[in-house]
């Protein structure tokens, strides 16, 4: 069998990054294809797409066109992920040139997409949980590992459950044996991913262990020669003392949590239907802090959903400052098909969207100043991983800040104590001890 060429572009989530990883492994060890970063080269392209907010979908077929124009002849071009689970056929009809479609919930059936004319494969009931996929990973020192596919909440703003199907757990000897191998073969780090992670274990497709995401990560620190758990996301509701006291006492467990607000008014958390309310969410915020004093917080807020008044984004700008996140991912609403959101009355103005993204934004930039400032000369631990231009090399701590140092390759992979010297917003830079 002749060696093929694949080119792959990942938009979106750790989740998309994770099902990348899953079609190279497919395609290079059943059908001879090896990862290629020109284009030009390529045998087949293919674009692996994010569909939660507008613009990721208008730049798939901008990107699409490209791939068109500058393709060698008999290159194949295939659309994956949430786009092309929502979009389905509908592609071929915008971009006829495109070979396939292939939604997130049917990674498992790249071998035959790519040998089928016009394949669709979109259906979000499809059960990938037992699957066992061929191993790839594009970082040797930390592996991404899915523990659940789908979702179950139906938020009112959100296409997900429209793209990636109900929720159902990967039962746990699977994790636990990918998890294993990829400890073996060198990976210090295990990142675990499902959209409500500490939902984990409520529904599995057939009669399995019976465990919690609790239990889940004092199962896995067992392994010998992992060094760090992560995981995202966990949902709020869900945050209940054992998993706090899990988090806080586990030496394995990071502690770095994501904590999706979304919103700090409960009106709009309500018009969400994201199930806890504002004093809940600041409990468990000041709970973790208590337990953790070192932990960093990060946290997802939608500004302008619809019928969010100015006191309801005053609450929000209240809970930025009584938590004051270490990390803030921040986005206007934006209307997606198949939601109850995009049909809601009282939809905001771009512009007073626009104007509440800045205030936000703005404020959350003069915190983090504040946050990384109290980080100098501090003692901290680094899993270097990443290597920079100029001689240097650039890992996290525990808690997640980016941390970079004069050095080179001998430092991937390696678990180094560093006094932090100067910061920056986004990093620090530090000295091996």
């Amino acid at each position: 069998m002749s060696e093929k060429k694949l080119f792959i572009q990942t938009l979106g989530c750790a989740m998309n990054v994770r099902d990348s990883e899953h079609i190279v492994a497919e395609l290079s060890q059943k059908e001879n294809y090896t990862l290629t970063e020109d284009i030009k080269e390529a045998d087949l392209i293919l674009i692996n797409t994010c569909s939660v907010r507008e613009k990721p979908v208008h730049k798939l077929f901008s990107e699409i066109g490209a791939f068109e124009k500058i393709k060698k002849n008999g290159a194949k071009i295939g659309v994956c992920g949430c786009t092309a689970s929502h979009l389905g056929g509908e592609i071929f009809k915008r971009a006829p040139y495109v070979d396939f479609v292939l939604g997130a919930r049917n990674v498992s059936k790249i071998t035959k997409a790519v040998k089928t004319p016009k394949f669709i494969g979109t259906d979000i009931d499809y059960d990938e949980s037992e699957f066992t996929f061929a191993d790839f990973r594009n970082n040797p020192y930390k592996t991404y590992i899915n523990i659940s596919i789908g979702c179950d909440k139906h938020c009112t703003y959100c296409i997900v459950p429209y793209t990636r199907g109900d929720e159902i757990s990967i039962p746990f000897d699977i994790i636990f044996k990918e998890t294993l191998k990829a400890v073996q073969k060198g990976a210090k780090e295990v990142f675990l991913l499902g959209q409500n992670v500490n939902n984990y274990g409520k529904k599995f497709r057939n009669n399995h262990k019976k465990i919690d995401f609790s239990d889940l990560l004092e199962e896995l620190s067992t392994i010998e020669g992992l060094e760090r758990i992560r995981f995202t996301s966990p949902h709020p509701l869900h945050m209940d003392d054992k998993f706090l006291q899990v988090f806080a006492n586990n030496p394995k467990i990071c502690k770095s949590i994501h904590m999706p607000l979304q919103s700090g008014s409960d009106n709009i958390l309500k018009a969400m239907k994201r199930g806890y309310d504002k004093k809940w969410y600041l409990n468990r915020a000041f709970k973790i802090r208590e337990l953790c004093p070192d932990v960093s917080i990060s946290t997802d807020i939608i500004v302008a959903f619809p019928g969010e008044s100015d006191k309801d984004f005053e609450e929000t700008m209240d809970v930025l400052e009584q938590v004051r996140f270490e990390q803030l991912f921040s986005f206007k609403y934006s209307k997606r098909p198949l939601t109850k959101a995009a049909s809601m009355p009282n939809q905001i103005p771009e512009d007073i969207a626009s104007s509440r993204l800045t205030t936000l934004q703005n404020r959350h930039n003069e915190i983090l100043d504040e946050i990384v400032l109290k980080q100098k000369n501090k003692e901290v631990k680094v899993l270097f991983e990443e290597l920079r231009a100029n001689g240097a090399v650039a890992g996290r701590t525990d808690n997640n800040f980016l941390v970079q140092i004069q050095g080179s390759e001998e430092f991937l992979g390696e678990l180094k104590r560093v006094k932090i010297t100067d910061v920056k917003r986004m990093v620090l830079y530090g000295e091996i001890i």
